[in-house]
């Protein structure tokens, strides 16, 4: 049997870089590519490649490229992507556009190259890296969360389209994670930001929030890895694949509840602004008359 092989998006770092490395480990034949190509993993079975998954020539080229050295593609590994936080009063819709091109269309484009290939074949599977951002949201993040609830709607229809096809399109939500990914995130939110914005206070008390939470705490990189390689090579595989079941229960819950949901979020967002606000007063310095 030929060696498997695998197209994996956004492998310079955190879950790709993870994935890179467990697959070409596990005997896969590993195309790896990214926008930083010094960053991606060397070594046996690993081929990397310059990849902008905003350009359809790059997303042409790197599927040409995998194909020139192998005949078989068993695997789109979706990984790429970022949060483009902010007030969504204030995110520029260029940065919006930006992040719905990175997060979707990017996995789309590729999907619609490596498809007729697969079909082929008569065998394939896609996997959307999403996030229980999928089916959740808090402040802040709103773009990023319209970005994921579109790819798991875009995959669930995707996979209607292409099971009699014998291709699957699955998706896997990762929970918190053990990387700089909220980090980034919130740097973008406070650089949306506008001079005078009304929204400062709220970015910073999400930010408190966040550090605070389980989100720094979570699934390491290499934890998730093997969640993919769980959904890679599985007989039948799941619609949606979990690292903790309490990712699985976040996901449920907002999912089959949103208004019980929303209405949670909102006390806990108005709970930790006055927090934030007799916080501020008791560090206020005293003034003598």
């Amino acid at each position: 049997m030929s060696q498997k092989t695998i197209l994996i998006t956004g492998a310079s770092s955190g879950m790709g870089k993870a994935a890179t490395e467990l697959f070409a480990q596990r005997g896969w034949l590993v195309f790896a590519g990214a926008r930083r190509v010094e960053k991606i993993p060397t070594g046996d079975n690993i081929h990397p490649m310059h990849l902008d998954v905003c350009d359809h020539n790059s997303n042409l080229a790197f599927v040409a490229g995998a194909l020139t050295q192998q005949t078989r593609l068993d695997v789109l590994l979706n990984n790429a992507g970022y949060g483009e936080f902010g007030p969504l009063e204030e995110v520029p819709l260029a940065s919006a556009r930006k992040q719905l091109e990175t997060n979707l269309l990017g996995a789309a484009d590729l999907a619609q190259i490596v498809l007729p290939i697969m079909r082929r074949q008569g065998y394939g599977r896609i996997i959307n890296n999403s996030s229980i951002g999928g089916d959740l949201y808090t402040p802040l993040g709103g773009w990023y969360y319209v970005s994921k609830h579109a790819l798991n709607t875009w995959s669930d229809t995707l996979d209607s389209e292409i099971r009699s096809f014998g291709l699957r399109s699955v998706i896997v939500e990762p929970g918190g994670t053990q990387s700089n990914w909220l980090s980034i995130a919130m740097d973008h939110a406070k650089a949306n930001l506008q001079p005078d914005s009304a929204y400062r206070q709220l970015t910073d008390t999400v930010g408190g929030l966040y550090s605070h939470s389980s989100f720094m705490t979570g699934a390491t990189s290499e934890q998730l890895a093997e969640v993919f390689y769980q959904a890679a090579t599985a007989k039948r595989p799941k619609s949606r694949y979990y690292h903790a079941c309490t990712d699985r229960l976040m996901a449920n819950f907002a999912r089959i509840h949103p208004e019980l949901f929303r209405h949670g979020l909102n006390l806990a967002v108005d709970f930790a602004l006055k927090m934030h606000r007799f916080d501020s007063n008791e560090a206020e310095p005293e003034t003598e008359d």
